[in-house]
């Protein structure tokens, strides 16, 4: 088939550029960046338009959105990449005969409140919250999504709710929270992450592209980590702060500018969504490789051998599994 990929020169959509090819489809890779197939800016809604004419895909993955914001990055921006973009990608679909469209949503999308289920399944609304840009765009995203498939059932769509990706390359804002000497912690909460590797990922988004399974999807590996679990494998003290005593220090620091984050980025360490991945096992078929924690595993040992000193003592660190499922 041929595939058009937004976001192709990305982190993941390397990734998943690199795996389509491989398994002989026809493959575009389409990136605001230097060096794409197609040069496009999901923002420029006349450039998807005529991008999509132009080359007719029967496909759409679409990766593009703003992950990691640069320091120059505002919230119009990253509203305009992520929930403008992804409509003129979606109407770009519908106004073209694309069939399918696949895209990378987040975990995030359920939002960090205190009334999440343990675990959360894909027929739980998205509910991102208003104060994270990223989480926010991503529940108005799967909005926008959902008032498509009902006006046209003729698109179909994949939608990936994906987890924490960890990967050997992996080096962002939330790993910098393990890199620290000491991680922090709200206490009485035990703030658990769920990972997925980022080769998992790219395998998953393969079988969203040619399998018969449309609909909203989990992606995780199993099981779930807590900070203190993290913080044990990295032989690391945590520092478990009140959630009064930690909001205050962050308002008076961000009023400083000594740190962007501000006092609303407790709930994002205390209601952190854990996602159930029945569906992506036992209906989507497939499991991931590695579980959430051999994921985490996987990616100290990478940190180690680039010499990153991310533990505080290397014989801590869990032999990582050399075999896949």
């Amino acid at each position: 088939m041929k595939v058009l990929v937004t976001g192709g020169l990305g982190f993941l959509g390397t990734g998943v550029v690199r795996r389509l090819r491989a398994a002989g489809h026809e493959v575009l890779d389409a990136d605001v960046r230097p060096g794409a197939a197609v040069p496009l800016d999901v923002t420029d809604r006349a450039g998807v338009d005529a991008a999509f004419a132009a080359h007719s895909p029967e496909v759409v993955v679409h990766l593009a959105s703003v992950v990691t914001p640069g320091r120059d990055s505002d919230r119009a921006r990253e509203y305009a990449v992520d929930v403008d973009g992804s409509r003129n990608v979606v109407d770009a679909c519908l106004a073209h005969g694309v069939r399918r469209i696949v895209v990378s949503s987040s975990g995030a999308a359920y939002g960090y409140h205190a009334d999440n289920p343990v675990p959360l399944r894909e027929d739980d609304p998205p509910r991102g919250n208003p104060e994270f840009a990223y989480s926010h765009h991503k529940r108005l995203v799967e909005e926008l999504l959902a008032a498509a498939r009902d006006a046209h059932p003729e698109l179909e769509q994949v939608v990936l709710r994906i987890g924490t990706i960890l990967g050997e390359r992996v080096d962002n804002q939330i790993t910098a929270l393990f890199e620290r000497p000491r991680l922090l912690a709200i206490r009485g909460a035990d703030s658990p992450f769920v990972f997925v590797w980022d080769d998992d990922v790219a395998a998953i988004v393969e079988r969203a592209v040619t399998g018969p399974v449309t609909g909203v999807v989990n992606v995780a590996g199993d099981g779930a980590l807590t900070v203190a679990e993290i913080a044990a494998r990295l032989g690391k003290p945590v520092l478990a702060v009140p959630e009064p005593v930690l909001r205050a220090v962050l308002t008076v620091a961000r009023r400083l500018r000594l740190t962007r984050y501000g006092p609303e980025q407790t709930r994002f360490l205390r209601y952190r969504p854990v996602l159930a991945n029945d569906r992506l096992t036992d209906e989507f078929g497939y499991r991931p490789g590695y579980t959430s924690g051999q994921a985490f595993d996987a990616w100290v040992a990478a940190r180690l051998r680039s010499g990153a000193p991310v533990t505080a003592r290397r014989s801590r660190l869990r032999t990582c599994p050399t075999s896949r499922r």
